[in-house]
């Protein structure tokens, strides 16, 4: 399959590059450490990378304004999307050809060529592996195509704490970091929050409810995420937070936007992805999330949550 991959890349002049929406680290790094591959190795062609640009990481990446002409005959190829209800931009079936790069589950399998590999701890991974398999045959390599790499990595690993990391994720993060570019300024960036965002997390870990079986789950409405003067968007990064807390296999946040509700759910032991999939969404086995459209539906997702966290119990 990579190989088909490569071929079309070789094939085709306007190549145009697409991520799922409420992107993270890991879609900008696959999406941006790909096409600076691609233009670092093929300098006539047009690259292009698209999508509603995520503010707080406009650090990594800037994205293009391409017109609806440009996608004639062009190759488009989405990173880190499971299912074509989450790519970003629905323009990406103007394409003569599509391409699917992911490591989640292939749930949706979309696409004329798709590169699935749900052992790889992140897209970012897939995308370098990629650049090793044809390095020899025509495939160059730049500071930034590695730092976008790396962030992505390193986003989609929890800095490497994630039971996704593998030994082959800490080899092509070790063959990264040669590169020229501050790892130091890099984790700044990815990590540093507003003071408003420190202070919503001060309420999340004030106010997390443990439910039974070693469930817990987070609820913010509107009024508190503007009583924060907190996006929606930033407090999904607060997600993990309820991971170090003894007791607690696996937690649900709640966060309330204008037309649903946001729900994120994170394990470290019972899969989630399927409890994800029954609200119209999906993801990782310990990491997933979906909507619903009231709060009287998340008494029944925190319920599917405790009767899951108590399977997993009985099932060790």
């Amino acid at each position: 399959m990579k190989e088909q991959i490569y071929q079309a890349i070789l094939k085709y002049e306007t190549i145009i590059i697409h991520r799922h929406v409420r992107p993270d680290p890991d879609a900008y790094g696959s999406q941006g450490g790909l096409a600076e591959i691609l233009k670092a190795s093929f300098p006539e062609k047009n690259i292009y990378t698209v999508g509603l640009e995520e503010e707080t990481l406009n650090f990594m990446r800037r994205l293009d304004s391409i017109p609806d002409e440009t996608y004639k005959g062009a190759l488009v190829i989405v990173c880190d999307t499971a299912n074509q209800e989450r790519i970003c931009d629905s323009r990406y079936t103007l394409g003569e050809k599509l391409v699917k790069i992911d490591h989640h589950p292939n749930e949706d399998a979309y696409g004329d060529l798709l590169w699935v590999d749900t052992d790889a701890s992140s897209a970012s991974e897939m995308i370098y592996e990629f650049y090793l398999e044809f390095r020899y045959r025509g495939l160059g390599f730049s500071d930034e195509a590695a730092r976008l790499l790396f962030a992505g990595i390193v986003g989609d690993t929890g800095r490497f704490l994630f039971p996704s990391t593998t030994d082959k994720t800490f080899a092509y993060a070790g063959e990264l970091i040669h590169y020229n570019f501050s790892r130091t300024e890099l984790f700044d960036r990815m990590y540093e929050l507003s003071p408003n965002v420190v202070k919503l997390n001060g309420y999340v870990l004030q106010n997390f409810t443990v439910h039974q079986n070693g469930a817990a789950s987070v609820k913010m409405t509107l009024e508190l995420l503007r009583e924060y003067g907190v996006r929606p968007s930033e407090a999904s990064l607060l997600v993990s937070e309820l991971g170090n807390v003894k007791g607690v296999k696996a937690w649900v946040f709640f966060i309330e936007e204008e037309d649903q509700i946001r729900v994120r759910l994170r394990s470290k032991g019972p899969v989630i992805n399927g409890l994800a999939r029954k609200y119209g969404g999906g993801g990782h086995p310990l990491a997933s999330g979906a909507s619903i459209h009231s709060w009287a539906e998340s008494k029944d997702v925190i319920g599917n949550l405790v009767e899951l966290c108590g399977a997993h119990g009985h099932s060790k």
